[in-house]
């Protein structure tokens, strides 16, 4: 669970996206032009680009498929200084946007549900006070107590297809574990998870879905989030039980003088659950395709999990998210004053997005980064962000991309592609990066 939803400015179903502008920051000469961006093609390997743009364009203005332009930073330096810089705001107000602009730096439906003050949106002193009344549901402690529930509904979810020889890791798998799991650390009870399941789907199939079916999953899960706070404040009992849910514990914090409002409440569950399933997602169907695409190094980590050692599914799973990670690009910021950023002077109001992909991928940083080594030890990517909001939940996404990967390599060992690589298809999304399906074959096993 991170900072980072997928949000708006996806590429359009049926029609052809339209690639970067030309703008002061492209480079003159016998430097050549500047690659298409935000293409099926780029959604497909982004990486070539982005290492034009580090290289010739490290901060590079463009327009995106929505219409609105924003500044790109791709190099690593760059990007963890930008991603701590207290000049760039979070909260969507500082944007100087077109009236035609407004609407699409945010989450579908978002504004309409009164869902904006939530974590992605707001800049401290708020922030601060939020994140410390969820920060202790996804302490290392609190996530390791939760570790057997995440094994559990992982070995379900397996057996539901184990038998079959062939499913779609995405929809059977990548995308239902994470859903349960942080449902049930919200405290969703179990008879309403697969309505969540059904409105999450939706806004991770935005592209394929009907019209307008973003803001109306959005509305559900505000009404019913509303109603269930609503719910469990009736039900509280005047002391927690260990274990506590986090609704439970944030209806309690603003009980006792925290001076949590209702929209905050419903604002603060929606992202948790929002930036909590997508990411994890990505997280699981991302690094199973690197690990089948990879033998030596998916054969390296089944030798490990074999001897019963964990060293290389962790530092694995931080590779994973390294090489190819669920997040593409950092969620919005917005510069309230003037500000240089490599070389180029960003205006007050201007939106700017740190590119995690470019930046994990930066040979300044990182030797050889194209190549993928689940041994890799110096490691400091910037998947999980940087700065104060450094991804809140990465001890749970942690948790469940080792527990998914280890158990499928464990209990299907000869898991493999039943397509061509060059058949599967991206989401086209502008923040997140994942598969739409990933078809999978194996020996079927009782």
């Amino acid at each position: 669970m991170t900072d980072q939803p997928d949000l708006t400015s996806s590429i359009p179903t049926g029609s052809t996206p339209t690639g970067s502008t030309p703008t002061s920051t492209a480079p003159t000469g016998d430097t050549p032009a500047p690659p298409d961006l935000f293409t099926w093609e780029f959604a497909t390997d982004p990486y070539p680009a982005y290492a034009w743009l580090r290289e010739h364009a490290p901060v590079h203005k463009t327009r995106l498929p929505s219409g609105v332009e924003a500044w790109l930073v791709t190099r690593y330096a760059d990007a963890k200084q930008t991603l701590a810089d207290n000049r760039l705001s979070k909260n969507p107000a500082h944007h100087d946007e077109p009236a035609h602009a407004k609407g699409k730096t945010g989450i579908p439906g978002e504004r309409k549900a009164e869902l904006m003050t939530h974590l992605l949106n707001i800049d401290p002193p708020d922030h601060t006070r939020l994140r410390r009344l969820v920060s202790k549901a996804f302490t290392p402690r609190r996530v390791a107590e939760f570790a057997p529930r995440v094994q559990e509904l992982t070995d379900q979810l397996i057996d539901r297809f184990a038998t079959e020889g062939t499913v779609d890791l995405i929809h059977e798998f990548a995308f239902p574990l994470p859903i349960y799991a942080i449902c049930d650390l919200l405290g969703v009870p179990r008879e309403d998870q697969d309505d969540f399941r059904d409105w999450a789907g939706m806004m991770i199939r935005h592209q394929g879905g009907p019209r307008g079916g973003v803001a109306r999953s959005v509305k559900k899960m505000r009404g019913y989030l509303a109603e269930l706070i609503h719910r469990k404040r009736e039900a509280l009992p005047d002391t927690p039980a260990p274990g506590e849910d986090l609704i439970s514990g944030l209806i309690r914090a603003s009980d006792h003088g925290e001076h949590l409002t209702e929209n905050e409440a419903a604002a603060m569950a929606f992202i948790l659950l929002f930036a909590g399933f997508e990411t994890t997602v990505n997280l699981i169907g991302n690094g199973t395709y690197a690990l089948l695409t990879h033998p030596e190094q998916r054969a390296r980590l089944q030798t490990s999990l074999a001897a019963k050692e964990t060293g290389l599914l962790e530092t694995g799973v931080e590779e994973l998210l390294r090489y190819d990670g669920p997040v593409e690009l950092a969620t919005w910021r917005f510069a309230t004053e003037p500000l240089t950023l490599g070389g180029q002077h960003i205006a007050p109001g201007d939106p700017v997005l740190v590119v995690l992909a470019a930046a994990d991928r930066d040979p300044d940083r990182f030797a050889d980064p194209d190549v993928l080594d689940l041994s890799r030890r110096d490691n400091q990517h910037l998947g999980y962000g940087h700065g104060i909001h450094y991804c809140l939940g990465a001890p749970l996404a942690r948790l469940e991309g080792q527990t998914a990967l280890g158990t499928l390599l464990t209990r299907l060992p000869d898991l493999r592609l039943a397509v061509d690589p060059g058949e599967l298809r991206w989401r086209g999304g502008l923040i997140m990066r994942g598969l739409r399906t990933l078809p999978v074959e194996f020996t079927p096993v009782g």
